[in-house]
C-alpha cells in the first residue's frame, strides 16, 4: 500500500521543517520552479487524474486550467481548510501532524497557477491548528521557500493563514471567498466562477487541504505514476475519517478501489463493528451524502462488491447508491435509531443555513420540526411522504449545495428505512433508547 500523505505521519517531529526536509520535503518546489514551466506542472496534475478531495470530486487539473489567463488582475490560490462537514476530520489531522505537506503543495500549486499570494482559510474553532500552520509558515519563510525570489528563481509568493468565520456555509468556495474578504459568508451566484472572478474579483482557485497536499508527490513522481494508483477515474489515495460504532476509529489513507467490506471489517482499518454488534447502515462521505443500509453499503444493487471509489459508491444513483464526498465514513450498528440520527443532521443544517435562499431557509426548518414529531410524538403517516416532498422542493433549488446537503440525508433515510419512520408513528415516538 502506497502512502502518499501519511507515510511519516507518526514521526513526532514531522511538523518541523528540518525533519520534513530530511525526509524529502520541498523537493517538488525545487523541481517545479527550476525545471518545469507552470503549464508543465498543470499538465502533470491533469495526467494524475487527481480529483478534489473536499467532496465534489472535480478533476483538479481541469479546474486549474479554467483560471482566466487573459485577465490583468493578480491571481490567487486559496486553501479551503474550513472542514465543517460532520463526520470529517482528516484535514485537521493532516495539518496538525504534517503542515509542511500543505505548505509545499501550496507553493508548487501557486507557481503552476501564476499566483503570488495564497491563503489558508482554516475553520475558526481549530485555533491550535492555526498556530501550528503559522509556525510552519514562518519556518518556510526563514528557509527562503516563501517570500521574494524563492530558491533564487525569481518567483515570489506570500502565504497567509486566516481563521474562518465559524460557519459551515463558509466551506462552500464562494462563501469562503466572501468571508475572506471580510464580509458575511453568503454564497455567490455563479457564473462568474471564481476562476474568472473570485477573491477581490480576481482569478482564484480554491482547493481542499488534502488535494493540495497530494501535489508534491505528483510533481516528484509524475502524474502517470499517480494515475497507476486506484481504479479507473478514481486515482491515487484518499484519506478517510472513520467514526461511529467501529473498533478502530481514526484517519486512514487508502488506495482507491479498496472494498467497503474490507475497510469496515479488516483489522488494518476499522476493525469491525464495536461490541460484537451488527452493521446496520453507513454514510461514506460525511453527513451531507445519502445513507445506505448494510446490504447496499457492502454490495451494489447488481451484486458487485461496493468499492471505495467515486464511481462504485454512486452506482445506481441515489436510489441504491451514495457518494464518496469528503470521506467522512460514519458507521452505525443495529442499535442506531435512523430517525434520531436524521433529526440530528436536520437540526445541524437548519442551524447552518445562511438563510439567503427561501427553499433552504424554510425547508430546513420544516424538516427539523417534522422529524422532531417523529422522534418525540405527534407525527402521522402522511408526514413520511411530507418529508420526501419537502426534500424534493429544496434539492437543486438553492444557490449553493447546502440545500442538497440537507435534503439528501432525509430523503435517503425515508427511502431505505421507511419502516422505522412508520414504527415511530405507531409508537408515538422513539422506542430505540427507552
Amino acid at each position: 500500500m502506497v502512502k502518499i500523505l501519511t507515510e511519516h505521519i507518526n514521526n513526532p517531529n514531522l511538523h518541523k521543517i528540518d525533519e520534513y526536509q530530511r525526509l524529502g520535503g520541498y523537493k517538488s518546489v525545487e523541481k517545479a520552479l527550476k525545471t518545469l514551466t507552470p503549464d508543465e506542472v498543470v499538465e502533470e496534475v491533469k495526467k494524475s487524474g487527481l480529483r478534489g478531495r473536499g467532496g465534489a470530486g472535480f478533476p483538479t487539473g481541469m479546474k486549474w486550467s479554467f483560471i482566466d489567463k487573459k485577465s490583468s488582475n493578480p491571481r490567487y490560490l486559496v486553501c479551503n481548510a474550513d472542514e465543517g462537514e460532520p463526520g470529517t476530520f482528516k484535514d485537521r489531522y493532516l495539518m496538525q501532524h504534517n503542515p509542511h505537506a500543505l505548505i509545499e503543495g501550496m507553493i508548487t500549486s501557486s507557481y503552476a497557477l501564476g499566483a503570488n499570494t495564497a491563503y489558508i482559510y482554516v475553520r475558526g474553532e481549530l485555533y491550535y491548528v492555526i498556530r501550528i500552520l503559522e509556525r510552519a509558515i514562518d519556518e518556510a519563510y526563514a528557509k527562503g521557500l516563501l517570500g521574494k525570489n524563492i530558491l533564487g528563481t525569481g518567483y515570489n509568493l506570500d502565504l497567509y493563514c486566516q481563521p474562518g468565520g465559524g460557519a459551515y456555509i463558509c466551506g462552500e468556495e464562494t462563501a469562503l471567498i466572501e468571508s475572506l474578504e471580510g464580509k458575511r459568508g453568503n454564497p455567490r451566484l455563479k457564473p462568474p466562477f471564481p476562476a474568472v472572478s473570485g477573491l477581490y474579483s480576481c482569478p482564484t482557485v480554491v482547493n481542499n487541504v488534502e488535494t493540495l497536499a497530494a501535489i508534491p508527490w505528483i510533481v516528484n513522481n509524475g502524474g502517470d505514476e499517480y494515475a497507476k494508483l486506484g481504479v479507473g477515474r478514481s486515482t491515487g489515495t484518499k484519506l478517510i475519517s472513520a467514526s461511529g460504532h467501529i473498533n478502530r476509529p481514526g484517519v486512514y489513507e487508502i488506495e482507491m478501489g479498496l472494498s467497503v467490506e474490507e475497510f469496515i471489517y479488516s483489522d488494518s482499518y476499522c476493525g469491525g463493528i464495536a461490541n460484537g454488534k451488527e452493521l446496520k447502515a453507513a454514510i461514506p462521505g460525511g453527513s451531507s451524502v445519502p445513507i445506505l443500509p448494510k446490504e447496499l453499503m457492502l454490495r451494489t444493487a447488481t451484486g458487485d462488491a461496493r468499492l471505495m471509489t467515486y464511481e462504485s459508491l454512486s452506482e445506481g444513483g441515489f436510489e441504491t447508491g451514495t457518494m464518496l464526498g469528503s470521506g467522512g465514513f460514519i458507521v452505525m450498528d443495529e442499535t442506531t435509531c435512523i430517525v434520531r440520527n436524521t433529526l440530528n443532521f436536520a437540526r445541524f443544517y437548519r442551524h447552518e443555513s445562511c438563510g439567503q435562499c427561501s427553499p433552504c431557509r424554510e425547508g430546513t426548518s420544516w424538516l427539523e420540526k417534522i422529524l422532531r414529531r417523529f422522534e418525540h410524538g405527534g407525527a402521522t403517516l402522511k408526514d413520511v411522504d411530507l418529508l420526501v416532498s419537502i426534500s424534493k422542493n429544496i434539492e437543486g433549488k438553492t444557490i449553493c449545495p447546502l440545500g442538497d446537503a440537507a435534503a439528501w440525508p432525509v430523503a435517503s433515510a425515508v427511502r431505505h428505512f421507511r419502516h422505522e419512520f412508520e414504527e415511530h408513528v405507531r409508537n408515538n415516538g422513539c422506542t430505540f433508547h427507552q
